[in-house]
């Protein structure tokens, strides 16, 4: 039986390359999506078994995706492809629940181990990043953790991308009034209150990338 997969990604190269990939391999992608919120949206319709997320996603990114995935879709596994490879991105993705961590340089090489390991149970995190993993586990200092609700974080990223007050909340179907407080929730709990300084936060919890 073949294994079903999702792609989000928002290049169309990135795309094409990962199909003629994973197809060649035997898999079936059955949904392709641009954006996080879009993922999500397929996910349910196509219920695939793996999901790989472009972590540096416009409006939901990868991270934030898998998080949600793991909520309401716990059966479906999440791989990450990123270009991040420092432990804060990678520890990030696994604590947001992904089951795979694959750095777009090696993902010609990793992915398709990647998904058949996420199948059968197991995490895999590509070899380039490894060492960074390991040596977090050793040291034993979990990374702090983040005070945002989901939708917090959803309307800081954004935020970062630049988005005005209205076009988030005509992006989240929300009332004005309501991105405001959110908004303004965000700010006390993070105790920031310039948008540079926010778009900082954004960078390094990677919601954005740099």
């Amino acid at each position: 039986m073949s294994i079903r997969l999702l792609l989000a990604d928002d290049h169309v190269l990135v795309h094409q390359g990962l199909r003629v990939l994973l197809e060649q391999a035997g898999m079936v992608v059955v949904g392709e999506a641009a954006d996080g919120l879009e993922a999500l949206r397929l996910a349910h319709t196509h219920t695939p078994e793996v999901a790989l997320l472009d972590i540096a996603m416009p409006h939901l990114n990868g991270v934030e995706t898998a998080r949600r995935l793991r909520e309401t879709l716990s059966q479906l596994k999440s791989i990450l492809l990123t270009m991040h490879t420092e432990e804060a991105y990678v520890l990030e993705a696994l604590q947001a629940g992904a089951v795979g961590y694959v750095v777009k340089t090696q993902a010609a090489a990793d992915l398709v181990e990647a998904i058949r390991t996420a199948v059968q149970g197991g995490i895999y995190v590509s070899p380039l990043v490894l060492h960074a993993v390991v040596q977090a586990s050793v040291r034993g200092t979990p990374r702090p953790a983040d005070p945002l609700t989901s939708r917090e974080r959803e309307v800081l990223q954004r935020i970062a991308e630049g988005q005005t007050t209205k076009e988030i909340a005509a992006g989240l179907e929300l009332s004005v009034k309501t991105v405001e407080s959110h908004r303004i929730n965000l700010m006390r709990k993070l105790d920031i209150h310039e948008t540079a300084t926010l778009v900082r936060y954004a960078i390094r919890r990677g919601l954005i990338p740099a």
